[in-house]
């Protein structure tokens, strides 16, 4: 049951209580705590040829393989004739998108995963199934996506964050997401 605020003769609020100002806009900064400080995480997701396609952002200490389905369900890969591919043949993640659920979704929807095993204690249970399978070669392509975030960060406005709301802060990310894809249709070279 809410309580009640009680307001002066003026409309302000009592000494100590939330504004509604604060509380609607706490979960639109996506901040948060971690290793590094105050931080925000980019959830990125190129091709092959390092260009983004989909991002979403949340606060620091969150975990990484929540927001895998929700930014691989974002992706649309234009085709020459028909509708857009929303899904692409294989995922490279780090070891932090080892976890059984994201495995699951990737295999419901058929896209092969290229995500390296966490290496856990001896005392743990072994997975029960068939073994993961681990494609050394493919992973190493992972770097494009560790170089577009570079080329992100490069633009001093994503690397700083001098947006308040995440909303502003993401404009800002596809603006420069727009920048890489209107670079690559114009130049002249192949």
């Amino acid at each position: 049951m809410r309580r009640a605020r009680e307001k002066n003769q003026r409309g302000h609020r009592a000494l100590g209580e939330p504004s509604d100002h604060a509380s609607d806009h706490a979960s639109d900064h996506a901040l948060g705590r971690s290793r590094g400080g105050f931080t925000t995480k980019l959830h990125l997701v190129t091709d092959g040829r390092g260009l983004p396609l989909a991002v979403a952002l949340s606060a620091g200490q969150a975990q990484e393989s929540r927001y895998a389905a929700p930014v691989l369900s974002a992706v649309r890969i234009r085709q020459p004739r028909g509708r857009p591919r929303a899904r692409p043949a294989m995922v490279a993640g780090d070891k932090g998108y080892d976890i059984p659920a994201v495995r699951r979704w990737l295999r419901a929807h058929q896209i092969r995963a290229v995500i390296p095993a966490k290496e856990r204690p001896k005392h743990w249970r072994a997975r029960r199934g068939r073994p993961l399978t681990f494609d050394r070669t493919t992973y190493r392509r992972r770097n494009v996506i560790e170089r577009c975030m570079g080329w992100l960060k490069e633009a001093r406005r994503v690397a700083m964050r001098f947006e308040k709301l995440a909303v502003h802060y993401l404009g800002v990310l596809k603006l420069m997401m727009i920048k890489k894809h209107l670079k690559l249709r114009l130049s002249n070279t192949p």
